[in-house]
């Protein structure tokens, strides 16, 4: 028996892990903000590295780097890589 992929959230997922975006949640504002920095449904994403702390985090997407606030990275829910 198989088990069904878990969502997990963007936050939660440790550096050298790669995953899919599944779906982005939050007020309208932040879901366009983190849409226009590549972060959309099907986005293959991967968790560089996490500040000592846990924020900020960086990540590794489409060819490029980019940081978010942990607060961010938390309305973004991931399917991870197998």
């Amino acid at each position: 028996m198989v088990n069904p992929p878990l969502e997990k959230k963007l936050s939660e997922i440790e550096p050298g892990t790669e995953a899919f975006v599944k779906r982005v949640t939050g007020d309208k504002n932040l879901r366009k903000r983190i849409a226009d920095m590549g972060i959309v449904k099907g986005t293959r994403i991967k968790v560089v590295r996490k500040a000592p702390l846990g924020d900020p985090i960086e990540f590794e997407l489409k060819g490029y780097s980019l940081s978010l606030r942990k607060n961010e990275a938390e309305n973004v829910y991931v399917e991870e890589v197998s």
